[in-house]
């Protein structure tokens, strides 16, 4: 615990590469809080920090304390980690909106469920979860599929291209054989699943608009 806070302390430092915050810890904080569906008062509430602490840290206006930063994580379900982005290249462009394949961030730690328990794993594909959308890779082992068979669905539209492998996707009623090179798109009320039921891995690319990544959080939008 005390590396990982050492680590944490240079992380809030002085920019520099390869760690490099993306594009500020209160950006970041920001994000993810709107993505959890969380007003400031919600996530106030949650981590015991005051509203405007909270307020001037999102704005940047304040630097937060380590215990601040740890308080902050764990009303939003995660590692201190998730904030400071692990990007090389050679400015800050590239650091800032480049994402190299190792160093993609992983979804599943903001799910709070790990690949056996998800069927699959994900990551993210675009430099942050801000904006109108954001993009991620799925990787389903052979056989792999949802411990809980939990049909998903949300406000919102989904899409997808499956690169490699075989998927079976659930929409509603039906069960779809999506191949190599087949792509799907639709309103995300529509109850959904997928599965990888043969015996060679699939690879997804998926978009998801807007950017509403719940859990078992305060879901009031602001």
């Amino acid at each position: 615990m005390a590396l990982a806070r050492r680590e944490l302390a240079q992380r809030t430092g002085e920019p520099t590469a390869p760690s490099v915050p993306t594009p500020s810890f209160g950006g970041e904080v920001r994000q993810l809080r709107k993505a959890r569906r969380m007003t400031l008062k919600h996530l106030s509430e949650a981590s015991g920090v005051s509203l405007s602490h909270l307020s001037a840290i999102e704005r940047n206006a304040s630097k937060p304390s380590l215990d601040v930063i740890e308080a902050i994580a764990a009303a939003l379900s995660i590692t201190p980690d998730w904030f400071f982005a692990r990007r090389s290249g050679a400015g800050p462009m590239e650091r800032a909106y480049v994402v190299r394949a190792h160093e993609r961030r992983n979804l599943n730690a903001l799910y709070a469920q790990n690949e056996q328990e998800l069927g699959y794993r994900d990551s993210l594909l675009s430099s942050s979860i801000g904006g109108g959308f954001y993009m991620g890779i799925a990787h389903y082992e052979p056989g792999a599929e949802r411990i809980d068979e939990t049909m998903m669905s949300f406000e919102g539209e989904q899409h997808g291209v499956l690169i490699e492998g075989e998927l079976e996707l659930r929409l509603g009623e039906e069960t779809i054989t999506l191949r190599a090179g087949d792509s799907y798109s639709h309103d995300a009320r529509i109850p959904h699943h997928g599965r990888n039921r043969s015996n060679k891995p699939a690879v997804l690319v998926w978009a998801v608009s807007p950017v509403v990544i719940p859990m078992d959080v305060v879901r009031d939008p602001d």
